[in-house]
């Protein structure tokens, strides 16, 4: 039988570099120069079909084969499964990509002093190629014998088949790396995928939190900086701190002494504020380290809690609920105001730039507290002022005479609005004493006003007393020149009245002059109620000494006289008269009960919304 593939044995040159594609293939094969199962299995099944002594799976590298598959190969090569290129009858096979059968290589001058012959013995050789899956040409499954032999047709079919079998267990090889690869690639890229989701996510965490922190110091800005005392403070604080990182509990503190006072929600009352509303300075407390060291304090967690503060700190903390805290100290320009305490339920890790929003907005809320605890010192000033002048009413057997002040609804509206009532002297020994009643309005809301409500009130007094018989008319006329004369700038309305014991009649006598202030209203036993109209001019500097009148009128035993001033019946947008109205509807109504129910039902009634204006009421009734 002729050898096979003679022409291109003789054509062959040396085995040119290896390319891209076949490393890439071998690569992906996995096979290397160590034992393969697989391609011992095709080398062994060579054997027993050829019924040769050796058997090869060989793929050809760029400097020397590699065997993952061999038989019968002697020592050394055998243990090192690698042979060079020069000992390689498969390289022809691998460059002219055909089967190649010789029947005895020592007959061919080109191949009979090549080491293969020399050193393997290989006298006898079939090859036949092993490719990927695109037919590139990865190596060579051969036969060797020892002896010259002759290779028939069946024996090159059965090589063949072995061959193309070898062939697809590589190419499922590539396959499946290829594959892996490919999953490797996609796993890479999920990861890589899912890595730069978390970093858009933190940036977008990270922009909102920036966000959120610029605006909280805006509102921080913009809402402290209205605020009208302490009260008005704590309920600003409750809705400031919003967004990432909200506090569950936003607290403050404030100095007094060597204690820390808390200050309680006026809305919403949270347990903090039933169990701890004053602090020592010396607690083991971390508000009450913010203020002995005057610094901010942070509490990442109980341990740290445990670690640093006193057994009742720890209980407290864990009876709210709170896991982290930060405590913020306020300074102000006399010194520390207080402590802002956030505390969060959950464990909250606080940024660099969480923490210097934090520490901004805790200085809008120092000149918050500095600015409340001013205008409440102010305030409370000016009320025991303003209380003090008021007069305490007269102890009287004859008569039913009750009060009420009310302030305006913001605190800062010192007004001029008083009531006055005193006897005068008795007309002789063992009678009754007549009783002088004043309600009066001083324009202003300062205190100016009520310095000069005062001082009105005081004259009033001196010149009903120098003018007996004690006119309301004259006294009011005495003081309008007195204020015309004085260096007295005041304007105003007021009700000035004198109430006579009992005489024939039995009932007691009203006489009145109104300077331009809201009609008194009488509610007479039958539960009629009559609007006292009758005035004259109210005070003014610049009227001078206006003729003053005054009107008398009966009051029959159950009778019940009420003066009050515009606070209660003035409101922007609404028809004084339909409200004088409706207090005279309430009168009748109520008219009938004690007096301090009486004034109580008309102040709730009338001061919805809360009045703007100072509100007085007196109200006497006749027994």
């Amino acid at each position: 039988m002729a050898e096979r593939g003679r022409e291109p044995v003789e054509a062959l040159g040396a085995l040119g570099a290896l390319d891209g594609a076949r490393r890439r293939a071998l690569r992906l094969a996995g096979l290397s120069a160590a034992a393969d199962p697989g391609m011992d299995r095709f080398a062994r099944l060579v054997t027993r079909l050829l019924r040769v002594p050796v058997a090869l799976v060989s793929l050809i590298g760029e400097d020397r084969q590699v065997l993952p598959g061999m038989v019968g190969l002697p020592e050394p090569s055998a243990a090192r499964r690698a042979l060079p290129l020069s000992h390689s009858l498969c390289r022809y096979v691998v460059d002219s990509g055909e089967p190649l059968s010789i029947s005895d290589a020592r007959a061919d001058e080109r191949l009979r002093p090549g080491p293969d012959v020399r050193e393997l013995g290989a006298v006898a050789y079939a090859g036949t190629p092993v490719t990927d899956g695109s037919g590139l040409v990865l190596g060579a499954l051969c036969a060797l014998d020892h002896t010259p032999r002759t290779w028939s047709e069946a024996e090159l079919a059965d090589l063949e088949d072995l061959a193309a079998a070898c062939s697809a267990e590589l190419r499922l090889r590539i396959v499946s790396a290829q594959r892996q690869a490919a999953q490797n690639v996609l796993e890479t890229a999920r990861a890589a995928a899912e890595r730069a989701q978390g970093d858009a996510e933190r940036l977008e965490h990270e922009a909102q939190a920036g966000l959120d922190h610029a605006e909280l110091l805006l509102r921080a800005s913009e809402e402290l900086s209205q605020t009208s005392g302490l009260e008005d403070l704590r309920r600003r604080l409750r809705d400031l701190f919003v967004g990432v990182g909200k506090p569950s509990y936003v607290g403050l503190l404030v100095a007094d002494d060597n204690e820390l006072h808390r200050i309680p929600d006026p809305d919403v009352v949270h347990s903090v504020e039933h169990e701890l509303l004053t602090l020592p300075a010396d607690a083991a407390f971390p508000s009450a380290r913010a203020m002995r060291e005057g610094r901010t304090v942070f509490v990442p967690d109980r341990e740290a809690l445990v670690a640093d503060y006193g057994p009742e700190a720890v209980a407290f903390f864990d009876r709210m609920g709170f896991t982290t805290v930060l405590c913020l100290p306020l300074w102000g320009s006399r010194g520390l105001l207080g402590v802002l305490v956030t505390c969060w339920t959950n464990p909250h890790e606080v940024s660099t730039p969480e923490r210097a929003a934090l520490t901004a907005a805790s200085g809008y809320t120092a000149q918050a507290v500095e600015r409340a605890l001013y205008l409440d010192e102010r305030i409370s000033i000016a009320r025991q002022l303003q209380a003090a002048m008021l007069t305490d009413l007269p102890r009287t057997d004859a008569l039913e005479i009750n009060a009420l002040y009310q302030p305006a609804a913001d605190e800062e509206m010192i007004g001029g609005d008083w009531y006055d009532a005193y006897h005068l002297p008795p007309a002789g020994s063992g009678d009754v004493a007549p009783l002088m009643i004043t309600v009066g309005d001083i324009t202003g809301h300062d205190m100016h006003a009520a310095t000069v409500m005062g001082q009105i009130r005081s004259m009033l007094r001196q010149a009903t007393l120098d003018h007996p018989p004690y006119s309301p008319a004259a006294a009011l006329t005495a003081l309008d020149v007195a204020c015309s004369v004085l260096p007295i700038d005041v304007g105003g309305t007021l009700v000035h009245a004198r109430l006579d014991p009992p005489g024939n009649t039995g009932g007691w006598a009203l006489t009145w002059s109104n300077a331009g202030h809201p009609p008194p209203l009488l509610r007479t036993p039958d539960g009629v109620v009559t609007t006292l109209l009758e005035h004259d001019v109210l005070l003014h500097p610049g009227l001078g000494a206006p003729r003053r009148t005054e009107t008398r009128r009966e009051l029959p035993p159950g009778s019940t006289l009420l003066l009050y001033t515009d606070g209660l019946v003035e409101r922007r947008g609404n028809d004084i008269d339909a409200a004088i109205a409706q207090l005279a509807r309430l009168l009748a109504r109520h008219g009938a009960r004690p007096l301090p129910e009486l004034l109580r039902r008309i102040s709730n009634r009338m001061a919805e919304p809360p009045p703007g204006d100072d509100v007085v009421l007196l109200v006497l009734r006749i027994p």
